[in-house]
């Protein structure tokens, strides 16, 4: 289930409702989830479940479910399984035939995609690129892309990333780059590669950031 990108306003009613009913609560980080839970006075247990020991946990957690155990998952932000942890129990779940219930919430791509102004019918996301080794592939193939393309990136790597962009898309591209997204330093800044790259150059860069770049022109 999604839970906040930045704002603690943004849950939903029935996130805080679903919150209180199950038994255990899983969370990418249980001290960012209780500090969550006790911001709404919710008192459940937590446990760990990350990319580091989602493979150990899995088949219990899935046997603990089939002996009637309800669990709600959630990420540090946002909504489990894009570019997060989820994916693997979610399928294990299905697999043993169980129910799975998704619900709707926040998730940080949406909101970059809407503020940037860039066609949102056709879009097409990446998630974090490779870090080393695949990363000037990707961005060679997705350079030729007529969709809309968003990316997530961490802030020691965007000036890199765009530089690199660059090179490949061409300076004059659009690209929106937003950061802390419905937090108190939000961020959209828009405009041609060359300019956004010189905008965050003079700057440190903190924050989660989204990368929405304008889909290839004929």
């Amino acid at each position: 289930m999604p839970t906040p990108i930045g704002n603690r306003g943004d849950i939903t009613l029935r996130a805080l409702e679903t919150l209180k009913s199950v038994d255990i609560i899983l969370a990418e980080d249980t001290r960012t989830s209780g500090g969550l839970l006790k911001h709404y006075e919710i008192q459940k247990t937590l446990q760990s479940f990350h990319i580091f020991n989602e493979h150990k946990v899995l088949e219990k957690l899935v046997d603990r479910m089939k002996n009637g155990e309800t669990f709600a998952l959630v990420s540090d932000a946002g909504t489990p399984g894009i570019s997060d942890p989820g994916f693997l129990l979610i399928r294990a779940c299905l697999k043993a035939g169980m129910n799975v219930e998704c619900l709707p919430g926040p998730t940080a791509l949406i909101p970059a995609l809407v503020n940037s102004g860039f066609p949102s019918d056709r879009f097409v996301f990446e998630g974090f690129l490779p870090h080393k080794k695949g990363k000037q592939t990707m961005l060679k193939r997705l350079a030729d892309e007529d969709r809309t393309i968003i990316l997530y990136e961490s802030p020691h790597r965007l000036v890199k990333t765009l530089e690199q962009m660059m090179e490949l898309f061409g300076t004059d591209r659009l690209v929106s780059v937003s950061r802390e997204l419905t937090k108190v330093y939000e961020e959209t800044f828009t405009g041609p590669l060359a300019e956004v790259l010189h905008h965050f150059q003079q700057k440190e860069v903190k924050g989660e950031i989204v990368i929405v770049i304008d889909g290839k022109r004929e």
